[in-house]
């Protein structure tokens, strides 16, 4: 949940909880619903630099999911994004604790295969810590563990070739939980809103804003539809 206060003149102030960011009066919106980009661990770190230095103002948190780079790399990779003026609060370590560490970065990420959230909160209790799952079983495992869940894939997805999306019925019963539920996989603009009715407290893209032509606009869109979900919103100006 966000918690903002806008103040005038430009520029606003959003004060959001988790995270804290100053931005100009070249459009804010305030979006209680989270929106978390994904690297897609394929696009030099330049180039998605870039493309987050444009877009990070509008969004929840910039996720690093490089599994092939070593923890120098990543080390490295979240040095980049910092020197492009990315805040250390926005940046989630995909499954690497120690990165996240030593880089001060707001959180992880934690897959199948990594340390369990429980042991993770436990000992580095200013991270904010997620857990991907794909079924309400995890979701349970997930309660009182971790800060919230990523579920997918929802649709199908590009990233998931061949695979059954687990769809919107599993995603209002895994809404259910008393745990935050970040949705992700297949989510466009055009089905955000979808997403939202079933309980998702946010979304999380990859291809949909790394492979637009404009990436802004695209941001912009899936913001525009995030407001749908919630009253308060303030549209882009």
């Amino acid at each position: 949940m966000f918690i903002s206060n806008f103040q005038k003149p430009l520029p606003y102030k959003l004060e959001v909880v988790f995270f804290i960011l100053t931005e100009s009066s070249k459009g804010v919106t305030n979006i209680s619903k989270e929106f978390h980009l994904i690297s897609n661990g394929q696009m030099p770190i330049e180039q998605f630099a870039e493309i987050a230095t444009d877009i990070h103002p509008y969004i929840t948190a910039i996720h690093l999911r490089e599994k092939i780079k070593t923890a120098r790399e990543l080390f490295d990779a979240v040095e980049f994004l910092t020197k492009k003026n990315i805040p250390l609060t926005k940046i989630i370590l995909n499954d690497r604790v120690d990165v996240a560490i030593v880089t001060n970065a707001s959180g992880v990420q934690l897959a199948y295969h990594s340390l369990e959230a429980d042991i993770v909160k436990k000992n580095f209790p200013r991270l904010r810590v997620g857990s991907s799952i794909h079924s309400y079983e995890d979701g349970l495992k997930a309660i009182d563990r971790a800060d919230y869940v990523l579920f997918g894939h929802v649709f199908p997805s590009h990233s998931k070739p061949g695979r059954c999306p687990k769809g919107l019925e599993e995603l209002k019963k895994v809404s259910q939980l008393n745990i935050s539920v970040i949705a992700i996989g297949g989510i466009t603009p055009e089905n955000t809103y979808q997403v939202l009715q079933a309980g998702a407290t946010g979304i999380a893209v990859i291809s949909g804003v790394l492979d637009a032509k404009d990436p802004v606009a695209a941001v912009k869109s899936y913001a525009n539809e995030l407001k749908n979900g919630d009253e308060s919103i303030v549209s882009f100006i």
